[in-house]
């Protein structure tokens, strides 16, 4: 399963100035508080949702998500 990169999605809102209130809408969310709670990770975007999200951001769907590869950390 591939996790959701909220970081870069937040970093690209922001660097867009597209306000928490537009993407709730452009999701059909009631408010900017619903959809801070998706991208703060206490709800998990839908699958539906991340084309969306994409889409809005200038992101190919799979840049949304974190890389499968991983660094060995030397301990």
């Amino acid at each position: 399963m591939n996790t959701v990169d909220l970081e870069k999605i937040r970093a690209r809102r922001k660097e867009m100035r597209i306000s928490q209130q537009e993407m709730a809408e452009l999701l059909g969310f009631k408010n900017a508080s619903t959809y801070c709670k998706y991208e703060k990770g206490l709800y998990k975007f839908d699958a539906n949702h991340i084309p969306i999200v994409a889409e809005k951001l200038k992101f190919k769907v799979k840049d949304i998500f974190f890389d499968k590869t991983i660094a060995k950390i030397a301990i």
